[in-house]
């Protein structure tokens, strides 16, 4: 999607004031509107409602103040058209992707993906007649040979969960737009840019179509709430929200304001932890007991080049592997003291999770290989706390191996 960017205001302007740039009577913070339902004055409201006018509040399920304030100003924040706050980040993904597709289109992926995201691909899209084909990222040029007339979807994240791996986001586009021209067919280039967030990536720029990211995640970024957020051109998270009446996945109120809480600090927590996490993962590859260290802002990850080209920062997200396969990963875990053993990530907290345990739980080992995802690894979202505290927790923790 080509986006005119907003040039004059920063990130941070942006998501501190969003649209709000001139003088006006109000309160500071954003008010929480608490409730289901919305008083009309009289029944003309119900009949402008009826016909179609947009400014009618009706019911939160449908549109909430608090939540459409958090939309314009994530859609400023990512020089989009228009965005959709949901309940949870999968909430955001599963109704994007059943707004596009019906029964017997098809989605071509990327196989490294979030273990919810690739279970819904494998368990529930099955029962709809959705089939998703996997194109290796190190061999992109195979797409041509999977996309096809009902192709309606290309659907990758980038870095991988928990891998790390990238996917070159100019290549998928160009090749995707390529066959999409060929059968002259609309196929909408979703990304998952959770990992990354807007302020190490644009997807926008390469010319994708739509951005979903859990802001559970970054964009809340305090361990306090759940949501996902969807992003697009006008026409798109129309219809999107449309579906979404139905599906029932819609934002909580009180999700917003804490959002919108969160959205002021988040260049500045970002920033940080792309510091703390350059810093650990060198600190990290020097250890004896660490077989691997896997992040993008490293020399050695083998993408570093790629990395460098199509991000303008490096990310929070560091994974390794240890000795002793998972046992060895639960003595770590077991053994942190300042790092918390928790599932999930993006928080000023640093956790840690075992993904064999967590996100690849109940997968089969050809599955884990597929993903790149091996026993002794451990995936660690770095916080905001003092690095030097960090390195000293991971390397007394280590050393119990």
């Amino acid at each position: 999607m080509k986006i005119k960017k907003n040039k004059n205001l920063s990130l941070s302007t942006r998501a501190i004031h969003g649209k709000h740039l001139h003088p006006f009577k109000g309160p500071v913070t954003l008010p929480i509107y608490q409730t289901s339902t919305y008083r009309f004055e009289n029944s003309n409201d119900a009949i402008r409602y009826s016909e179609g006018d947009p400014n009618v509040l009706v019911y939160t399920r449908y549109h909430n103040p608090s939540v459409n304030e958090v939309e314009d100003r994530i859609t400023l924040m990512e020089n989009g058209e228009a965005s959709a706050l949901f309940s949870s980040g999968m909430a955001a993904i599963s109704t994007a992707i059943l707004s596009i597709c019906k029964s017997g289109d098809e989605i071509v992926s990327t196989p490294a993906l979030y273990g919810g995201t690739y279970r819904f691909f494998r368990d529930t899209l099955p029962n709809y007649n959705i089939p998703v084909k996997y194109v290796d990222p190190e061999s992109l040029e195979d797409i041509v040979y999977l996309i096809n007339p009902k192709t309606k979807v290309v659907y990758f994240e980038t870095p991988t969960n928990p891998t790390l791996s990238l996917v070159d986001i100019e290549k998928l586009v160009r090749l995707t737009r390529k066959m999409e021209k060929e059968f002259k067919n609309k196929i909408n280039i979703i990304i998952d840019n959770t990992f990354a967030t807007i302020l190490n990536q644009k997807p926008f720029d390469s010319d994708v179509d739509v951005i979903v990211e859990s802001s559970t995640k970054y964009l809340g970024g305090h361990a306090d709430l759940m949501g996902g957020v969807v992003i697009g051109t006008k026409k798109f998270i129309k219809s999107l929200k449309e579906l979404a009446k139905h599906l029932g996945g819609c934002a909580d109120p009180f999700a917003a304001f804490l959002l919108d809480r969160s959205l002021k600090t988040f260049e500045l927590r970002v920033q940080r932890q792309n510091e703390n996490a350059l810093a650990l993962a060198s600190a990290l590859e020097k250890h004896p007991k660490v077989l691997r260290v896997i992040y993008p802002g490293l020399p050695s990850h083998p993408q570093h080049k790629l990395a460098k080209k199509q991000m303008t920062g490096f990310g929070g997200m560091v994974t390794i592997e240890v000795k002793g396969g998972v046992k060895g990963a639960e003595k770590i875990c077991d053994s942190l003291k300042v790092a918390i053993n928790a599932m999930s990530l993006g928080g000023v907290e640093t956790l840690v999770s075992i993904p064999v345990y967590s996100s690849h739980v109940k997968m089969s080992n050809e599955e884990l290989k597929k993903h790149g995802v091996t026993q002794g690894m451990i995936r660690i979202s770095v916080g905001v706390e003092g690095i030097k505290d960090l390195i000293e927790d991971f390397k007394q923790a280590i050393g119990k191996l």
